[in-house]
């Protein structure tokens, strides 16, 4: 729905968009907020802890991480939201922070779907290292491309990982919907994105449109790529989007699926701004104790 006219400032659901047209003028774009959509990057678990990089290795939450998802819960309940269906990825700490969610709501009826397409993304070579012990190693910059490009895939994993086996040796990578040799080796950002999308446009867009409150409990490279994809941030400026474990995420959409104002992420600010801080010192030069 578009209306276009001279208004005072819109109440909080609206947003204005400004065009300048051929004649000078400003022409105000009243949208309104038809939609909401939670993302959420699972709590911490035992790999976030030690600053490994987890990616398709199985890990569970840490005591901490049980704690953030259940605090997540709280607060949700406390701010009154209410979920119709929840998505996640088929790792075990994206499940298992949904579970904790919908239980501190008192919600735990709610229906979870989960698709390896909401997976974390693949580091290839890189599953297990330590972020800090390799940028000492090679450079606080190349680790950061790594981890924070859009459109560069780390090296391949191949069979002499350590971790291969156990990744491909799952039986819940039998239940993709691709055949298991066509699962991915790495992934760049970009990647993750190409094998969300589908996903996003068969599964989850029809729920949405069907007035349903959507939670996505993911991780946070895939959460990082939906959110590149529907707020179109730039390649560039994605590197410096950081999302804390266990903060919600609030996207308000039109019509079209399309933000009507930033995203929120609830919470105390404060300690919102030092988790995110926290996370963007994970590639940072320092021994490991």
């Amino acid at each position: 729905m578009t209306v276009t006219a001279l208004l005072p400032p819109p109440p909080p659901r609206y947003s204005l968009a400004g065009f300048k047209t051929q004649t000078g003028f400003l022409l105000l774009v009243l949208r309104m907020s038809k939609y909401k959509l939670f993302l959420l990057r699972h709590g911490e678990g035992a790999w976030n802890k030690e600053n490994r990089f987890c990616s398709w290795v199985d890990q569970k939450l840490s005591e901490d991480g049980v704690k953030e998802a259940q605090d997540c819960g709280r607060l949700l309940k406390e701010q009154g939201y209410k979920f119709d269906l929840v998505f996640t990825s088929i790792l075990s700490r994206s499940i298992q922070t949904a579970w904790l969610v919908l239980e501190a709501m008192g919600q735990e009826w709610v229906p979870v779907v989960k698709s390896w397409r909401l997976n974390e993304r693949h580091y290839g070579s890189l599953i297990g290292l330590n972020r800090a012990e390799m940028a000492l190693q090679h450079g606080e910059e190349k680790v950061k491309l790594w981890r924070r490009s859009y459109d560069v895939t780390p090296p391949l994993i191949d069979e002499s990982h350590p971790y291969f086996l156990e990744i491909y040796n799952d039986r819940r990578y039998t239940t993709c919907d691709v055949p298991k040799e066509n699962l991915p080796r790495a992934e760049s950002l970009k990647e993750v994105l190409d094998r969300l999308l589908p996903y996003w446009g068969s599964t989850v867009v029809p729920e949405i449109r069907k007035g349903r409150t959507v939670l996505i409990s993911a991780h946070g490279n895939s959460c990082r790529a939906l959110l590149k994809y529907l707020e179109g941030i730039s390649d560039k400026d994605i590197a410096s989007v950081t999302l804390p474990t266990g903060i919600p995420v609030l996207l308000e959409l039109d019509e079209n699926l399309k933000p009507v104002k930033p995203r929120q992420l609830l919470g105390d600010q404060a300690k919102i701004q030092a988790a995110i801080k926290k996370v963007e010192d994970q590639g940072k030069a320092r021994p490991s104790t």
